[in-house]
């Protein structure tokens, strides 16, 4: 695998901590926070909004820009995809031309350069390709690669450390790769030592009570 994204998975585990629980889109959807994990626990992906092509390769690029590996699993495995999905529904639905144009322009890529649509060739002929789109080197994109690529990569580590109750994160997957211990809703002293980490309390916002009742009121119960 190229440094590049070994470097990028380093980066992600010392860096997202603080940014992750608060990494919360601005889109409501009617199911538990529960429920949404068991959909994580399902296996495949079952795509409402993308096409079952555009799934694969979409799934195919998560799970090279954040990888499983001996740290544990990685962006494919948290379901990334499906937030991405569910997400270009509702709070991302204006990018789903975006999505779609630039997906399908990665397998007429892959294609031309090696053989095969992007879901279908090894990792490191898809590290190659991700690599050229990153440094704006792959044409048919627009407004342009690199560009595609930025919005691939912030919604990726978006679905990956989220919370899981918008259809990422699954199993906690992100915030165990990256030693968060958890959502508090107050922070005692105890809690605050700087000499052990806090006990790992890994719940969704909307387990909450004070959470699934406002999301109750904006959905009408829902």
């Amino acid at each position: 695998m190229p440094a590049v994204y070994l470097s990028r998975r380093e980066m992600l585990k010392r860096t997202v901590v603080a940014g992750a629980a608060a990494a919360w889109p601005s889109v409501t959807y009617g199911r538990g926070a529960a429920a949404a994990r068991m959909a994580g626990q399902s296996g495949a992906t079952s795509f409402g909004t993308l096409t079952a092509t555009e799934g694969a390769t979409l799934e195919a690029i998560v799970g090279r820009l954040i990888p499983s590996d001996e740290a544990g699993p990685g962006a494919l495995e948290a379901g990334a995809a499906r937030y991405i999905d569910r997400a270009l529904a509702g709070a991302l639905a204006s990018l789903l031309p975006v999505y779609r144009a630039g997906l399908a322009a990665l397998d007429r890529y892959a294609e031309a350069e090696r053989g095969g649509r992007f879901a279908a060739l090894d990792p490191a002929d898809q590290d190659a390709l991700l690599a050229a789109l990153e440094s704006d080197a792959a044409p048919g994109f627009t407004p342009s690669a690199s560009a595609f690529f930025e919005l691939l990569r912030t919604h990726t580590i978006e679905g990956t450390f989220s919370d899981p109750a918008y259809g990422g994160n699954a199993n906690f997957a992100g915030w165990v790769l990256i030693g968060y211990p958890g959502l508090r809703t107050s922070v005692p002293p105890d809690l605050q030592r700087i000499d052990r980490m806090p006990p790992v309390r890994q719940v969704s916002a909307y387990d909450f009570p004070a959470f699934a009742a406002a999301r109750a009121r904006r959905t009408g119960g829902g």
